[in-house]
């Protein structure tokens, strides 16, 4: 987990709402009520990492967008990446990925989106209006994040009358814009969790530099 500062000075940050661990079950903690993102820690296997480089150094683009359970994801995945190196361990990390989100939330399906990305794909701050999404990025820059004390949420939407983040006032002074690691498998709770409706997470895409492809996988609720 990395910040960025976004002042001449440092932040004092009074409320983290964020749990996080290097095993799996740092996950169930979403379901406290006082914190809105659980980030389970991990690195990438290195072999991995190089073969998904590999895909991506291509230049082609994938986009899997389907329904699917368990017991199906692994098959449909492969047969996407048929062809590349990271085909059977990316699909078999992704199956279990699917499995425990299914058996966190007692879900039978769920709606999964794994894409490349050149350019940021919600270069504005926002918060997802369902109830939780999963977040991992096997390449690229992860996602961003803002902690609830360093936000005006009028400013989120059509409160920002059009202007950019750092000029609609949704960003307070010395404000840490916390960014996630490739890797990590986040659930970020969004305003449509009961009891949550007003402190949804906050979060964006990373900005690129324009030559680093992302690989992005996410899970939703179905």
């Amino acid at each position: 987990m990395t910040c960025h500062v976004v002042a001449d000075t440092d932040v004092n940050i009074t409320e983290r709402p964020l749990a996080q661990g290097t095993q799996p079950s740092a996950l169930t903690d979403i379901y406290r009520s006082d914190r809105n993102l659980a980030v389970w820690q991990r690195s990438l296997p290195n072999e991995l990492i190089k073969n998904i480089q590999q895909m991506l150094q291509e230049g082609k683009p994938l986009a899997v967008v389907k329904t699917v359970t368990p017991d199906t994801v692994a098959d449909l995945l492969r047969d996407k990446l048929d062809g590349y190196a990271c085909a059977d361990d990316l699909s078999d990390d992704i199956a279990l990925i699917v499995d425990m989100f299914c058996c966190l939330f007692d879900l039978q399906e769920v709606g999964l989106r794994l894409t490349t990305l050149d350019t940021a794909m919600c270069p504005k701050f926002h918060v997802d209006h369902l109830p939780c999404r999963l977040v991992t990025t096997y390449a690229g820059f992860a996602t961003q994040w803002l902690n609830n004390d360093d936000i005006d949420r009028s400013k989120l939407g059509a409160g920002s009358a059009g202007l950019p983040d750092h000029q609609s006032g949704l960003l307070k002074t010395n404000v840490c814009i916390n960014q996630l690691k490739k890797g990590d498998v986040a659930l970020l709770k969004g305003s449509g969790w009961e009891g949550n409706e007003a402190t949804g997470v906050v979060h964006r895409s990373p900005e690129t530099t324009g030559t680093e492809r992302r690989l992005l996988l996410t899970l939703d609720m179905r």
